[in-house]
């Protein structure tokens, strides 16, 4: 065994960089934008992650209006508060989240397909 220990390189590691971000759980906190298939073409878009010092209800006020679909905010266990857009609409709520200023685009995970 220690002759192996001696082949093998142990002082550069390719990972530690990767380690080392995921190693602050709490520091970077994504916004997840899903989406839930329904019957046939029908789908559920959902928001999770936003910080807690927004108003959710405002947020989605202006998604409804922007994006002519209906929603409703709701409260999970888990996962805390979550919106709830009907339709597919990733794209269209990254792009507001990141215009309004909310999250950056390097904080948002898209989800599905």
């Amino acid at each position: 065994m220690s002759d192996l220990d001696i082949l093998i390189p142990t002082a550069f590691d390719p990972f530690a960089d990767a380690n080392a971000e995921d190693s602050g759980a709490g520091t970077k906190e994504y916004v997840h934008i899903r989406i839930q298939q329904r019957n046939g073409r029908k789908s559920l878009t959902t928001v999770q992650g936003l910080k807690k010092e927004f108003s959710y209800n405002k947020i989605l006020k202006d998604l409804k209006k922007e994006f002519c679909c209906n929603g409703i905010v709701v409260q999970d266990l888990e996962l805390g508060q979550v919106i709830q857009l009907q339709g597919d609409q990733r794209k269209n709520v990254s792009t507001f989240l990141v215009q309004a200023g909310i999250v950056k685009k390097d904080n948002i995970k898209i989800h599905g397909f």
